[in-house]
């Protein structure tokens, strides 16, 4: 990364685009190097571990420098552009003057930053083995000597000889003082790349790859017919045979969300088989009526409407577990979450006071929800807040399931597949439709019996939606 020091530049921040995030992914840049842009611009889109948004630039000017490339995750706070705000029209002048006796062996790779970037994937950067951003030498011309000389004492042999010891403490953070320790590599021989000199974990692997890879080349002869032939498989991967997809983003976190979920909250999931029949009739007649000309109307839309009626009659159901306070929070607002597969990965947007809502209204809110979530257009805010969750797997032609609870929520509703099964109906074996809900519930605060009304009011509306009217 390069750091501009002309008063008329200005270094654009990875800010935090959602709550408490530490950093995001560049997915693509729509501005290069020499370009003018203007305040409210959009110049790169990112990807977050909620979501992909796209960021705007507070300044009118050029573009001086483009400090990463595609692909590369930031941390928040890091500046990733400078822009010339002095109105001046060469942009590329300026940097030779900038810092003639350090900034050339810096520089240059920025001005090959726009070209190495083509061929990436967007969404995907080129360092597969780590998730942070791609070493740069950003050292400051007084330290840079200093990293010479490691460098000098190592030699490529991956060991540094013991005058090395009297070297001052090596700058690293305690994270990455940690990895050291893990992995038995001696900071005060690892070359630094990262601001100011410190050290980063791209340095530490790096040191560790060395000293790891002489214990195989030292027995070649012993090893190979027994230890290496076996495990060579699982080490070494054929591109023909595997597809390695890095685990980052909104991938990353709902995998963690899920894990925390799981082996946190006591989850408990009861199921019921409903005749949605009439439902299903309703459905259709709702597509005819003119109040919802121009609007989707499915199932879904009524298996919502029946969980906000079932919360509305048991409210404790819609609440949250204060692990800190040792509390239970009932809401009195319902954030109705429904869980979107998408490219990037499983999401949850939430509808903002779904319970104040009228039937038209969750309609629109349904469809808005939905079309952003395909185009990948939902923002982080639209995944917070959320109170209770609708996960719809009956569309992939699936029963149902035992849903995981959504972070911070108490319940989560599963719906399986509609299918034409017989049914005992009026007494007689006839063709209805059929689905199976189920219900996941945080044991905690949901004991058998209210989890066990909130789901049987949900199906009892499904089995005589005229309940939504005098329910309501």
């Amino acid at each position: 990364m390069t750091t501009m020091t002309d008063a008329s530049v200005r270094e654009f921040k990875m800010p935090d685009v959602g709550e408490g995030l530490t950093e995001a992914e560049i997915l693509k840049w729509y501005v290069q190097p020499g370009d003018t842009v203007t305040d409210g611009q959009v110049v790169c889109e990112v990807e977050t571990a909620k979501a992909a948004v796209e960021l705007p630039i507070p300044y009118d000017g050029v573009v001086r420098a483009l400090h990463f490339p595609e692909g590369t995750t930031v941390d928040v706070g890091t500046s990733i552009i400078a822009i010339d705000v002095s109105g001046g029209s060469a942009p590329v002048a300026e940097p030779a003057v900038e810092a003639p006796a350090a900034a050339p062996a810096v520089e240059e790779p920025e001005e090959e930053a726009p070209q190495g970037r083509q061929p990436v994937l967007v969404g995907y950067g080129v360092a597969a083995s780590s998730t942070k951003r791609r070493p740069r030498k950003t050292a400051p011309a007084a330290q840079e000597p200093a990293a010479a000389a490691v460098q000098a004492e190592l030699n490529g042999h991956g060991h540094a000889p013991a005058p090395l010891e009297d070297r001052p403490r090596p700058l690293a953070k305690p994270p990455v003082r940690k990895l050291a320790k893990d992995l038995g590599v001696d900071l005060t021989t690892v070359v630094p790349t990262g601001p100011d000199g410190i050290i980063t974990r791209e340095d530490v692997h790096k040191a560790a790859t060395p000293q790891q890879a002489p214990a195989p080349a030292a027995e070649p002869q012993p090893e190979t017919p027994k230890v290496p032939q076996p495990s060579a498989p699982a080490v070494s991967h054929d591109a023909a045979r595997e597809t390695r997809i890095p685990v980052k983003g909104v991938r990353k976190a709902t995998a963690a969300a899920m894990v925390g979920s799981a082996f946190t909250a006591p989850h408990v999931t009861e199921f019921v088989t409903v005749d949605v029949t009439r439902t299903m009739k309703l459905v259709e007649e709702l597509k005819q009526d003119k109040e919802f000309a121009g609007r989707r109307v499915n199932p879904l839309l009524l298996i919502a409407k029946a969980l906000l009626l079932a919360i509305r009659r048991n409210p404790d159901i819609n609440a949250s577990w204060d692990e800190a306070a040792q509390e239970i929070v009932v809401k009195h607002y319902v954030n109705l979450g429904i869980a979107a597969a998408t490219p990037r990965g499983l999401i949850v947007p939430n509808i903002k006071d779904a319970h104040a809502k009228t039937l038209p209204e969750l309609a629109d809110s349904l469809s808005d929800l939905v079309a952003t979530a395909r185009e990948g257009k939902t923002s982080p805010a639209a995944m917070q807040g959320g109170t209770v969750t609708i996960t719809n797997v009956g569309v992939f032609g699936v029963d149902t399931g035992t849903p995981i609870l959504n972070p911070g929520e108490s319940a989560i509703l599963a719906v399986g597949a509609i299918k034409l099964q017989p049914w005992v109906h009026k007494g007689k074996v006839k063709p209805r439709q059929v689905t199976t809900l189920a219900l996941s519930f945080d044991h905690r605060l949901v004991d058998g019996e209210l989890g066990s009304k909130v789901l049987a009011d949900v199906a009892a509306i499904l089995e005589q939606p005229k309940r939504l009217m005098t329910w309501a």
